[in-house]
C-alpha cells in the first residue's frame, strides 16, 4: 500500500481538494506511531533539569515548556497526556538516544541546524522556540557589553552548538576569548557560579533559567544585550518515518494556530459546541476530518489543546513574565503581533 501522506498529494494534483478529503481512508500508521500505540506510552527525551523547559517538581512530576510538547503529542496520539515516559538526557546523550530508538521524540531545547538534520539520521519537526545565544556575567564585574570580554574566560558546555558559535564570534570580533568547556551541564554551572570564568555563554533562555534557579538573587547576574548566534529550538525525530514526523510537526503548528484563532483551554468546549468558523472547527475537531490524514482521531488537536492550552498558554505558564524566568514573548510572539511564529495552515 502506498504511504498515506502521498495519496492526497496525487489527488491534489488533479485539483480535487474536496474529493481528497472525502475519499482519503484511514492513514496507515508508520513504525513509530505503531510502536507508541502498542506500548501505550510515548517515550520522550527531555533535559535533566532546566527550569521552565523540563524539570521534576517537588512531587516528581515533570513540568516545563518542552514537557508540555510531549504531553500534547501524547494527547493527540493516545488520547491521554499522562501516558508519557520522560527520559532525562544530557547534551551528549540526546542524539544517540533518538538514533538508537530508545526514545520516540526528542523535546530537549535542541538547536535545529543543517548538519544535524542532514548527517545524523534525524529530522526537525518545527521550530517551537526562537532563541539566541548570548552571555551572562556577574553584575559585580561591571561588564555590560561583549566588547568588555576581550581576553576573558567563558564557561560553555561541550557537545552543543555553543562552542563553535562562540569561537566564530570571538574570531569575528577579535575578542580572543578563552574557553573553559565541560561535558557535564552541572559542572559548567558550578564553575561559573564559583567564579572560575568571567562569563557563561549559552542559549539566552537557558541562561535565564539558570539565573532563576541557581543564583541567590537574579539581579546578581546580567544577561548581555548582544546576540552571538540564532538558536531555533524544536523537537526532533528519527529520519525514515514520514508519518511520525508529520504528526509531531502538525501538533506544534496546531497549537500555534489555535492561539492565532483564539482557541484556548478554557473556551475549547464552548467553541466545539457553537463555532461556525471553518478554521476554528478544524482546530476543535468538528470540521473537516484532518485527523485521519495523520492516522489520528478527528479531535486529535482538540485533545492536545484540552491538555496544554494553545502555544501562548504554554509559553506564559512556563516562561512568561509571571514566572521565575520572566521572559518576554519577543521573537516567540505570533507573526501578526511582531514575532516569528507563523504556523502552516491546519486545513
Amino acid at each position: 500500500m502506498p504511504r498515506c501522506l502521498h495519496r492526497p498529494t496525487v489527488l491534489l494534483r488533479r485539483g480535487a481538494l474536496l474529493l481528497a478529503l472525502a475519499l482519503a481512508g484511514p492513514c496507515s500508521a508508520g513504525p513509530t506511531l505503531e510502536a507508541v500505540r502498542a506500548r501505550g506510552q510515548l517515550v520522550c527525551g527531555v533535559n535533566t533539569m532546566l527550569l521552565g523547559f523540563a524539570a521534576p517538581d517537588a512531587q516528581g512530576r515533570w513540568q516545563g515548556f518542552d514537557v508540555d510538547l510531549c504531553r500534547a503529542v501524547a494527547a493527540a496520539v493516545l488520547g491521554n497526556a499522562e501516558k508519557v515516559q520522560y527520559v532525562g538526557l544530557s547534551a551528549p546523550q540526546r542524539f544517540v538516544a533518538l538514533q538508537s530508538g530508545a526514545i520516540d521524540l526528542l523535546s530537549r531545547n535542541t538547536t535545529i541546524t543543517l548538519a544535524r538534520e542532514a548527517s545524523m539520521g534525524l529530522h526537525m519537526t518545527a521550530v517551537a522556540f526562537y532563541d539566541t545565544q548570548g552571555f551572562m556575567v556577574p553584575a559585580r564585574s561591571r561588564i555590560r557589553s561583549t566588547r568588555q570580554l576581550k581576553d576573558k574566560t567563558v564557561c560553555v558546555q561541550q557537545a552543543t552548538t555553543t562552542v563553535r558559535n562562540l569561537a566564530e564570534y570571538s574570531r569575528n570580533h577579535r575578542l580572543e576569548l578563552k574557553t573553559l568547556a565541560f561535558e557535564d551541564f552541572d559542572e559548567v554551572n558550578t564553575a561559573y557560579f564559583a567564579g572560575r570564568c568571567d562569563a557563561y555563554s549559552g542559549d539566552m533562555s537557558q541562561l535565564a533559567s539558570l539565573r532563576a534557579r541557581l543564583a541567590t538573587a537574579a539581579d546578581l547576574h546580567v544577561l548581555l544585550p548582544e546576540i552571538v548566534a540564532k538558536e531555533p529550538l524544536g523537537p526532533m525525530v528519527r529520519r525514515g518515518d514520514a508519518e511520525w514526523t508529520a504528526i509531531v510537526r502538525w501538533v506544534i503548528y496546531g497549537l500555534i494556530e489555535a492561539e492565532e484563532f483564539g482557541v484556548t483551554q478554557a473556551n475549547l468546549e464552548q467553541l466545539r459546541a457553537s463555532s461556525q468558523e471553518p478554521a476554528v472547527q478544524r482546530i476543535v475537531g468538528t470540521g473537516d476530518d484532518l485527523g485521519k490524514l495523520l492516522g489520528l482521531e478527528r479531535d486529535w488537536l482538540a485533545r492536545a489543546i484540552r491538555t496544554t492550552g494553545n502555544y501562548g498558554e504554554i509559553f506564559e505558564r512556563h516562561l512568561g513574565r509571571n514566572t521565575p524566568l520572566g521572559l518576554p514573548r519577543g521573537l516567540n510572539s505570533l507573526w501578526n503581533k511582531g514575532g516569528l511564529h507563523y504556523a502552516l495552515p491546519v486545513r
